[in-house]
């Protein structure tokens, strides 16, 4: 093989083959798509699908041509490194059932190694392998013949040409592209990954250097007051028994007395928008202040302990990581979020202000290791898938994983309560709120990430349960209608109802404050 790549050819013949390859190798998702969605009859559906199948050929022909005869070396290397993403990325949506969108790409990018550890498996290699390092192999060490910039020319004038023509000639199918545009562009390789990290990076360029800040409020009684708001990560409403799940995943939290749980759902599918959406005033694309900060400028004693990552930005004095307070309760299990949940109680008592809010950021049930994220003795449902791929192969032993999760997010939050019903000299807040749901193997799907247009229920569907100390604060009745009527709550809440509900509990007036979205009188 070596000795034959040694022989050089055309550039025409090299691009041909580039994108012969990678129509063939990458793209039958996109295709098989295109088949089982369309909206035509037989010999509609044959004629859009080769239309679909000569616009590709031709626009990576004509990118292929374009980037090596201007590039050169670099345009080896370069069209070695898309391979490597192209199988990487087709590996997932045909495993995981994704799609390459700017959800997608932000979640990459929003990803520590230890969890994207856990994806790195045999199957992975072995695809990589193939699929991946052998046509890398080729695009890098294939000599090339580049000719005249004439060629240049026509090759590309033609395929230009070409894909107008197949174009116009399917322009009866405009509706159709786009009422699933974001589904073809999430499964077309390799535009799917460069197109949206070139808008997420657009984005992010376009974001506010710093927040939005809100109007000054004030904290308007001496009463010592603390608010413990717990982030779940991935928890899904489907899967806790205190929703009517037939598994006893809650058993201490369905006991406990003054426990309210609401309905509700998430702004997104993923951690970075979900947790945005939990600490902002509003749903918005702005950067208004979040709730830690702004709680903090009006001189309430916060602190954050985080497990996670992806949150926005979070300017306080106390940000303390999971290494940071495995170093400071070294006796302590530092593996899991029990870490987050350590000395709380002296941390609240040697508090010198009135008003202290701590949020703690968990990983509890992220995947794809659910059975990484909770001690053993928490494995209550056996036998566990290890991970997600495991188990796809037996969705119920990926449950169980899961399950167990929550069964341990139950320990962790009876024991807050606990904890905070004993400190009689404070009146107490907790509020659990999860950034999103999960998906379980429904409808072949795992994990979290879909657009919400696209998103099953389950991944938007997510646990709110709110306790406090007696006489702390009264709840507003929840209206069976779907709409609020004379102050009462709607029958489905959102996110954004921590941030009021909170400055309510720590007795902040603030022109940011709206009442109709606070749970409290």
């Amino acid at each position: 093989m070596i000795k034959s790549l040694r022989r050089p050819v055309s550039l025409l013949v090299f691009s041909c083959i580039v994108s012969i390859g990678t129509l063939l190798l990458y793209n039958i998702p996109f295709l098989q798509y295109a088949a089982d969605n369309s909206n035509v009859g037989t010999g509609g559906k044959v004629f859009l699908l080769v239309s679909l199948v000569v616009i590709m050929l031709s626009l990576n022909f004509m990118i292929t041509y374009l980037v090596m005869f201007l590039l050169r070396t670099v345009g080896h290397i370069l069209l070695a490194i898309l391979s490597l993403i192209n199988a990487t990325a087709v590996y997932f949506i045909i495993t995981y059932h994704v799609m390459i969108d700017a959800t997608t790409i932000e979640n990459v990018f929003n990803t520590r190694y230890s969890e994207a550890s856990g994806f790195f498996s045999g199957s992975l290699w072995l695809f990589l392998l193939g699929v991946g390092v052998l046509p890398a192999l080729f695009c890098l060490l294939q000599p090339v013949v580049f000719g005249k910039a004439r060629k240049l020319g026509i090759c590309c004038g033609g395929s230009l040409a070409v894909i107008l023509v197949m174009a116009l000639a399917n322009i009866n199918q405009t509706l159709w592209i786009s009422q699933h545009d974001t589904e073809l562009g999430g499964l077309l390789q390799p535009w799917s990954y460069i197109v949206n990290t070139a808008r997420l990076a657009a984005s992010h360029h376009d974001e506010q250097a710093e927040e939005i800040k809100l109007p000054d409020g004030k904290i308007t009684d001496h009463q010592k007051a603390v608010v413990v708001l717990v982030i779940g990560e991935s928890a899904r409403k489907a899967n806790f028994q205190l929703y009517g799940y037939q598994r006893a995943t809650n058993p201490l939290l369905s006991k406990q007395e003054g426990l309210k749980v609401y309905q509700a759902t998430s702004c997104a599918t993923y951690t970075t928008a979900g947790s945005k959406a939990i600490l902002e005033p509003k749903n918005s694309d702005d950067l208004y202040e979040l709730l830690p900060n702004y709680a903090f400028r009006m001189g309430v004693d916060v602190a954050w302990r985080t497990s996670n990552w992806g949150e926005p930005p979070i300017h306080i004095d106390e940000y303390l990581t999971d290494d940071d307070l495995a170093s400071q309760y070294p006796n302590a299990d530092a593996h899991h979020d029990g870490i987050l949940f350590e000395g709380l109680r002296e941390r609240i008592a040697s508090s010198k202000r009135e008003k202290v809010l701590i949020v703690l950021h968990t990983s509890t049930s992220h995947g794809p290791k659910y059975a990484d994220k909770y001690p053993k003795e928490f494995e209550v449902f056996k036998p566990v898938a290890r991970n997600v791929e495991e188990g796809e192969k037996n969705v119920g032993l990926l449950v169980n994983a899961y399950d167990n999760t929550i069964v341990y997010t139950d320990f962790l939050l009876n024991g807050l309560i606990n904890t905070l019903r004993s400190m009689n000299d404070w009146q107490s807040a907790m509020i659990f709120i999860s950034d999103h749901g999960e998906s379980l193997g429904e409808n072949n799907m795992f994990m979290h990430g879909l657009p919400m247009s696209l998103a099953p229920k389950v991944q938007y569907e997510i646990p709110f349960l709110v306790w406090t100390s007696e006489n702390f604060r009264d709840y507003k009745r929840v209206s069976s209608q779907q709409k609020a009527q004379n102050g009462e709550l709607p029958a489905v809440l959102e996110q954004h109802y921590i941030f009021h509900s909170v400055l309510n509990l720590l007795s902040i007036q603030s022109p940011a404050y709206n009442k109709d979205f606070d749970i409290f009188l």
